[in-house]
């Protein structure tokens, strides 16, 4: 896009240098987000952000390009402002409204969005400019005012009520769950421990209820990282999910918990209180780890005899004498297809191995990335008669990756196109070049993957309920996808509606220096 189109041209080339550097200076400098999205390329996607974009969003610039604007609503799809945005852009319209988003780390906040059409000297329109303010605050605070016109006098006795209510309820729960729970108070002195946890950690109540957290048990319970969690999470009333912690106690030795910190809501109202869940995930942690040594260990024991009998079977293919029936010609055949898929699996466990033990080896080379769309997809098409693979768009961009694992990344994707969507006809690769990446979609006409499995679609051995009754496998080919990716600096994503086929995109840099 030529940024002085409509406007008078600079009279060389040091002029254009010039006016495009204090462009780009001035677009960063602002302190509303921006983006410029390509409408030339299917689904609009973002060619173009400024910093206060990334601060906004919480993303970085290499998880933005490629993706189209939607991808800030999440799972919050039903919002009319939405429809509002897609009718301007079909039409080629500006307009400007106030829509929900979420950041990276699932925040929601207000964007007030003002988006315009940028029109070339062809009076086509080949860009949408779209400039965002975060107005969370003016939300809040409207929406506080009209909480507090609603109040009367008349409630505070129901909700004194209905706070003791709450309280025994709350304190009722903390007792049952078989999960160590305490209540702290602003200063971390425990307000109350649940049995687990006077059990677990071996202490009592006495010495517990009433005592500072990090002086527990003879100061075993200061620990930095916890100290970090908890000082965190009193002046912004966001949940800590999941934070990790490893400790060597005295008397129970060395633990690997999972922590869980809320601020305590009652009726509407943040009281200061910390509801901190702590797991033991010392043991599944070890069975996870026997597991992954287990495959590791089996994979490589199973390689040299698989190796062996592969060996012997193409010495019977090529000694077969030309009078063999037909019966014990497809028998041979059919060891032989049974070997390659069983020796595939192999591959992919000792794959999911090495990832595991950071031992994945990248080898980084130029090649023509269009090239080895075009090849790959012809190697998957001379081995599949029912679907049409259609390839439109093109980048003419060298990559410097590792050229055979991202065809093992884009092999994977075009055989489930195929594999689940067995009734269709077409599968649909695009390429293109979108600011400093290159992308790629393949786009199926299957039966489509619901919300719910998008959030684990790339966990490790993971398998939707119906497509595990449909159809075999591990469930670990799209995570060693994701993997290969993101050791690659790239994105892998997914957008699917049930009954409407999937779309799986990934990104890559172009200059990789790591």
């Amino acid at each position: 896009m030529n940024i002085f189109e409509n406007g008078a041209l600079p009279h060389s080339n040091n002029d254009i240098k010039k006016d495009f550097e204090l462009l780009s200076r001035a677009m960063d400098a602002s302190i509303s987000g921006i983006i410029i999205t390509d409408n030339l390329e299917p689904d609009n996607p973002i060619i173009y952000c400024n910093s206060a974009f990334e601060k906004i969003s919480g993303y970085k610039r290499s998880e933005i390009i490629g993706h189209n604007c939607r991808f800030l609503q999440k799972e919050d799809r039903t919002q009319q402002e939405r429809a509002i945005i897609r009718d301007a852009v079909s039409k080629g319209e500006s307009c400007t409204v106030e829509i929900r988003n979420y950041r990276k780390n699932g925040d929601l906040f207000w964007n007030e969005l003002f988006i315009s059409p940028v029109v070339g000297k062809d009076g086509k329109i080949t860009n949408f400019i779209g400039v965002q303010n975060d107005v969370t605050k003016r939300k809040k605070i409207e929406q506080d005012l009209k909480q507090q016109q609603d109040l009367m006098e008349k409630q505070i006795a129901d909700r004194t009520r209905h706070l003791r209510e709450s309280e025994l309820f709350l304190s009722s729960i903390i007792q049952t769950v078989r999960e160590s729970l305490l209540v702290l108070d602003p200063d971390f002195n425990v307000v109350s421990a649940n049995d687990y946890f006077i059990k677990t950690f071996k202490v009592t109540k006495e010495e517990t209820v009433g005592t500072n957290l990090y002086k527990l048990g003879n100061h075993q319970w200061d620990i930095p990282k916890l100290k970090e969690l908890l000082i965190d999470i009193l002046p912004t009333n966001n949940p800590v999910e999941d934070f990790e912690v490893e400790h060597d106690f005295p008397h129970i030795g060395r633990k690997l918990m999972l922590l869980n910190a809320y601020r305590i809501e009652l009726e509407g109202q943040f009281k200061d209180q910390i509801l901190l869940a702590i797991e033991d995930i010392t043991e599944k942690r070890e069975i996870e780890r026997r597991k992954d040594d287990f495959l590791s260990i089996a994979s490589h024991e199973l390689k040299t005899p698989l190796t062996t009998i592969k060996g012997y079977v193409q010495a019977m293919e090529r000694v077969m004498p030309e009078n063999a029936g037909e019966r014990f010609r497809n028998m041979l055949s059919k060891t032989s297809r049974y070997l390659d898929r069983l020796n595939n699996l192999i591959a992919e466990l000792l794959d999911v191995s090495r990832i595991q033990t950071g031992n994945i080896e990248l080898h980084k080379l130029p090649f023509e990335f269009d090239k080895m769309v075009k090849e790959t997809v012809e190697a998957i098409q001379s081995a599949s008669s029912n679907h049409e693979i259609k390839i439109t768009g093109s980048s003419g961009i060298i990559v410097a990756a590792d050229e055979s694992h991202i065809i093992q990344v884009l092999n994977n994707l075009l055989s489930n196109a195929i594999k689940y969507a067995p009734d269709a006809e077409k599968v649909h690769v695009h390429i293109s070049k979108v600011s400093e990446y290159v992308k790629v979609s393949v786009k199926d006409e299957g039966m489509g993957i619901s919300l719910e499995d998008q959030k684990k679609i790339f966990e490790r051995f993971f398998r939707a309920g119906e497509i595990q009754q449909r159809f075999p496998g591990m469930g670990i080919g799209l995570y060693i996808c994701e993997q290969i990716i993101k050791n690659h600096n790239g994105t892998l994503w997914v957008e699917s509606e049930k009954g409407k086929g999937s779309t799986f995109s990934f990104t890559l840099p172009i200059n990789t220096t790591n």
